[in-house]
């Protein structure tokens, strides 16, 4: 599988639809956020879906959208009601991509 790649100009709405859309699947439980790569598992702790956001952390631009994706995104999973549940280290040393 070949993850998705964003830069800067993302759109936060497209991305925060595209992953929400993942999440409600049954088969989706988990989202790990570390740093910039974002990971999607299922019940099996297999990726089912990963994207990775090109983004310097010392862009405040950037940090923003990041930051208002993770937001909806976890949003929307808590709204799901289920066993679904995210892990979030979204600022992680640079070294350790």
């Amino acid at each position: 599988m070949n993850p998705d790649v964003y830069y800067i100009d993302f759109d936060v709405e497209e991305v925060s639809l595209k992953i929400n859309s993942i999440m409600s699947r049954w088969s989706a439980h988990l989202l790990k956020i570390t740093g910039q790569k974002w990971q999607v598992l299922n019940h099996d702790d297999e990726i089912i879906y990963e994207c990775h956001f090109f983004i310097d952390f010392k862009n405040l631009e950037g940090r923003i959208k990041l930051e208002d994706l993770k937001l909806n995104v976890i949003h929307h999973i808590e709204s799901l009601r289920d066993d679904t549940i995210y892990i979030d280290n979204m600022i992680i040393p640079d070294l350790l991509y």
